[in-house]
């Protein structure tokens, strides 16, 4: 069983570097391999830490938001600051979130895992709530026993 939670969160803004998937939706080996191969690039082009360098706290969001009928995926911060590489400022609502939580031994499994247990699994075990779509995001939160840690937060409504 998943370890999940429902709360609520306050509105939140997440500054992100992005990139448009354009693997079919229905192709989850696709996307994996899409946000994969963006995050290498982000951790080696430097960009994700121009981002860490703004943050003000030491989370990670992976970020995947529908905009003007594309599929986005960003690398992304909590901050008020403004980078000029930045591609968009992602505006969580205040409300219900499905909370997900989960380890694993890097920072893609953890993305990929978190994702992969919210959608697959708990979403569609919820009775009293619905994502009827907005931005989610899997937040890389730290480190123990050497391991990541992290949550996946999904905005919900009630049904």
């Amino acid at each position: 069983m998943a370890d999940y939670k429902v709360e609520e969160k306050d509105s939140f803004i997440v500054l992100g570097i992005g990139t448009e998937l354009t693997s079919d939706y229905t192709d989850f080996a696709g996307i994996n391999k899409e946000k994969t191969d963006f995050w290498q690039t982000v951790r080696q082009d430097g960009s994700l830490d121009k981002l860490k360098a703004l943050a003000t706290n030491d989370y990670i969001f992976a970020v995947n938001e529908a905009v003007n009928n594309k599929m986005m995926h960003y690398a992304g911060v909590l901050t008020e600051e403004e980078l000029p590489e930045a591609t968009r400022v992602i505006q969580f609502p205040k409300g219900d979130y499905v909370i997900v939580k989960g380890e694993a031994k890097d920072s893609d499994e953890l993305h990929l895992t978190l994702t992969g247990i919210a959608f697959g699994e708990v979403l569609g075990q919820l009775e009293d709530f619905a994502y009827v779509g907005g931005p989610n995001a899997s937040v890389e939160m730290g480190e123990k026993n050497g391991l990541l840690y992290g949550e996946m937060w999904i905005p919900v409504i009630k049904k």
